[in-house]
């Protein structure tokens, strides 16, 4: 008897609650945004993909940063190490977590700290923001050992820094395209037995007034973006800073890359086993979906509260800043089977720094308060 292969067979065995769930809120009040599609595809509590997968890891979807090696929340703990010395070397540290996925980020923080900067691992109060059940949950068991705090939301009066890592291109966004020069949306309907787009009028005239604020508009016939959701979110997260920083890690462009008239289908992917795809309507409630965050407008949202840019670069030269090379000659030195370790560690790098992978993910440093200064990851800025 001929069986398919496992590969197949879980592509074949759709989330079908979560699709009937879609296509009934659809056939009652017909075609919904995609960004509300988007969010629930995603985000449904106990339908959505990060309710009912393991969406990181080499076993998962796909690769964050801390999953590659421990070096990378080494030296994001070094970063913040200055972070704390241009405060004033204060008893209080607050480092704030938003979205901190498998808890790897703040595990690798939180040692380096320990071994290498004690009087500053002292000073640490680390707080993970997540809103997400299932990955808290996770959290808490990898983290268990450590002293973290977790709350649902942003806390207010933070004297420290805030950091995420890709967590706002995974914010739900809506979709526009350009029709005779006039802006419209598009929906997601049903189609058959598939969903699809269909163009209509503009769902807030929120995504009008944002391409009026960037003095622009994606070319004819262009597909594009508009993550409103990281707009609030870079207010909000600036408002919530007191004095220090918010450090962001995210794949993206300044706004005049994310739409130009030659970017004809936007930056919307979706990743199934590592594996990108260009379809959304594909492994409903099985594959992860972002797309590519505009810098520009979150560098307004943050200058409007307060926030000024202190750095900006991709996470290539920010590794590089902070010598990702040198600590692979450390590992060599120090670990018993230093060779094995030594390639481990170059591997990693090389993956860290790939400009056509997670070398490419740039980084936003902005400050409140805070003297101006030359930041140690971004010393050498390139045209991020």
């Amino acid at each position: 008897m001929d069986t398919a292969p496992a590969d197949d067979f879980e592509s074949a065995t759709e989330n079908t609650a979560l699709i009937d769930h879609l296509r009934g809120r659809i056939s009652a009040h017909g075609p919904i945004t995609f960004r509300d599609y988007m969010e629930t595809v995603l985000y449904h509590p106990g339908l959505g993909y990060y309710a009912t997968r393991q969406p990181m890891g080499r076993e998962g979807d796909y690769l964050t940063s801390p999953e590659v090696n421990p070096i990378f929340g080494a030296l994001v703990a070094k970063q913040t190490l200055q972070f704390w010395e241009l405060l004033g070397r204060p008893a209080r540290f607050d480092l704030v977590e938003q979205g901190a996925g498998s808890g790897l980020l703040a595990r690798d923080v939180l040692r380096w700290c320990g071994r290498r900067a004690p009087d500053f691992a002292a000073a640490l109060r680390y707080r993970i923001v997540e809103i997400s059940p299932e990955l808290r949950g996770r959290q808490q068991e990898r983290l268990a050992d450590s002293d973290i705090e977790w709350l649902d939301e942003l806390p207010v009066g933070i004297e420290g820094c805030l950091i995420s890592n890709e967590l706002v291109d995974s914010f739900p966004v809506h979709r526009v395209v350009v029709q005779d020069g006039e802006l419209r949306e598009l929906y997601v309907t049903n189609k058959g037995d598939r969903f699809a787009d269909e163009a209509g009028p503009l769902s807030t005239p929120l995504l009008s007034e944002y391409f009026e604020s960037l003095g622009l508009l994606p070319g004819e016939g262009c597909t594009a973006e508009v993550n409103l959701a990281a707009v609030d979110w870079a207010g909000e997260a600036a408002a919530s800073v007191n004095r220090g920083f918010v450090l962001t890690f995210d794949y993206g462009y300044k706004a005049s890359e994310l739409y130009p008239p030659w970017r004809r289908d936007g930056t919307l992917l979706c990743f199934y086993r590592h594996n990108p795809s260009s379809d959304p309507y594909a492994r409903i409630g099985k594959q992860d979906m972002t797309a590519h965050v505009d810098f520009t407008s979150l560098i307004a949202a943050g200058e409007a509260q307060g926030l000024d840019v202190a750095g900006f670069t991709t996470q290539a030269r920010f590794l590089s800043n902070l010598g990702v090379g040198e600590g692979v000659a450390t590992a060599a030195r120090e670990t018993p089977d230093a060779l094995e370790e030594y390639y481990a560690r170059r591997r990693a790098v090389q993956e860290l720094i790939d400009p056509a992978g997670l070398g490419r993910i740039r980084v936003l440093a902005q400050r409140k308060d805070v003297p101006e200064a030359a930041l140690a990851g971004f010393a050498d800025p390139d045209d991020a």
